[in-house]
Parts: structure tokens; sequence; C-alpha cells
């Protein structure tokens, strides 16, 4: 049997109890990879929908593990910078290495920009830029440290490269995070780190598939579904398709971070069915 794509390397996975993040970790530790995994497991009060759980994560463990791979997790708050340093340090102590780096936690509340209200901006864009930045911050030394290169994939979004109205703050952050994402391409290039971006369209995750997404696309729909959700999402995609699993988004992750992308980086790949079709 082969090695896999990213035997031995270690990978630091942020939202990694459910959703993208789950699905990366599995992505990479079937492709013979360790994971270093944080998540808040709490709700929080500026997003309208549930977060993940200390269960879902403790199920991102299991299936990790049933793979034969390690995993360290615990819970920490992308907000929270000496949290997540703690994180990567315990990780990087149990584990003896650090390679890669996914730094996918998000969060999003529509409304239109003249009506949000100030908290809901800030706490969107502290999560979904300023935890992007905490995050790498946290990691970085130890890949340097460790002098063997490696890659960083941030989680940024087609609204990183297109506008979205009624959110402002989660289209200006994923901007932000493809601007950080070059910055750092640039600055970590001696080290022979990597960074890169995934800008995925829509996909089958809880922060897509709630109320508040379905009443923002679908507007003229008393009580929408997923299905009355389904036909306006798929419009906007040049494939005919409404939206992409985490497995798709979790198999570009994983090129970028393999040595199949060793000469990638700077690079804003999306993920997104055609949505960025001028």
């Amino acid at each position: 049997m082969s090695a896999g794509r990213v035997e031995g390397k270690v990978a630091f996975i942020t939202g990694a109890a459910r959703g993208q993040g789950r699905s990366h970790a599995i992505r990479l530790a079937q492709e013979g990879a360790d994971i270093i995994a944080v998540d808040l497991c709490a709700d929080m009060d500026n997003v309208p929908y549930p977060l993940g759980t200390a269960e879902d994560l403790a199920e991102t463990v299991r299936q990790v593990e049933a793979l034969g791979r390690r995993i360290v997790a615990r819970q920490a708050d992308v907000r929270d910078y000496p949290a997540l340093r703690a994180a990567v340090d315990d990780g990087v102590a149990q584990l003896g290495r650090l390679d890669m780096v996914c730094a996918n936690a998000g969060v999003n509340k529509p409304s239109p920009a003249q009506d949000m209200d100030e908290q809901v901006w800030l706490d969107v864009v502290d999560v979904d830029l300023g935890g992007v930045w905490r995050t790498c911050k946290a990691a970085i030394p130890h890949m340097i440290d460790g002098g063997r290169g490696g890659a960083i994939v941030l989680t940024s979004s087609a609204a990183g490269l297109k506008a979205y109205a009624n959110i402002a703050h989660y289209t200006a952050a994923k901007h932000g995070v493809v601007g950080l994402m070059k910055t750092l391409a640039q600055e970590l290039a001696p080290h022979r780190i990597r960074v890169n971006t995934v800008n995925p369209t829509q996909v089958d995750t809880p922060m897509i598939m709630n109320r508040p997404m379905f009443e923002l696309f679908c507007p003229d729909v008393d009580d929408p579904t997923r299905a009355d959700f389904a036909p306006v999402s798929q419009a906007m995609n040049a494939l005919p398709v409404p939206w992409v699993d985490a497995r798709d988004v979790s198999n570009a992750v994983l090129f970028l971070a393999s040595d199949e992308a060793r000469y990638i980086t700077g690079v804003a790949l999306p993920v997104d069915a055609g949505v960025l079709i001028k």
C-alpha cells in the first residue's frame, strides 16, 4: 500500500467539530496526517444558528482515530489568541511537529449593511478574519522552527472574490482573508511555507443550511426550506448543482497541502461550481 499524500505530517485545523473542518480533518487523516483540532464548541449570541458542540468535536476525534491516526483536540475560541497558542503548543508537544494549517472557523449572520448591528459586524469580522490571523500567528513559529517548510490553507469564500448583498461583514472579512494570504505568502516564502486560500461557493454545511440563510435567498417564500433554497442557489452556479459538498473543499485543501502543490503559493483557489465565472 502506497504512502498517503500527507503521510507523517501534522495539520492544525480550526472549526473542526463539524462541517468543513471535520471534513478536512478526516480527508487529511485518510492520507496519513495526524491532527490538532480546535473548535469553540458553544453558540455565539450574534450567530442565528447552532454551532458545533463538544459532542461534535468528540465525533471528529472518533472518526480520525478510526482511520488509525492520532488527534489532539480541545475547545478554543479563535478570538482568544492565548487559547489558540496553548492548543497548538500542546498539539505539537504531543505529536512532535506541525506541517499544515487549515484556518477554517467562520460564522455569518445576514443583514443589509445599513441595518446591521455594530456588534454583529465586529463579531463576524473578529472570527472570520481576526480568527484566521490569530490561527496563523499561533502556528507559524512552530512551522518555522521545524525547518521543513509547510502549507497554510485559509478558508475564504467566493465572497472573498466577489460581492454578495446582505453579508457586508462576511464579504469584507473573506476579501481580507485573501489579502492576508497574499501577504503571508510573501513573508513566509523564504521558509518554504506556502500560503493559499480555498474559495468555495455554497457548501452543504450547517453554516449555509439554516433558516436565516434560506430566508435571505428566498425572501418571497413563507417558511422556506432546503428544497426552496436549492433552485435559487443553483441559479448562482454555472454548473447544474445547488452547492458543493464539504469533501469537495477538503480535496482542494489536501491538494494545496500536499507536495503536488509544492510550488503553488499566493493563490485563491475557487471550489465554486462556476459561480465566479464572469
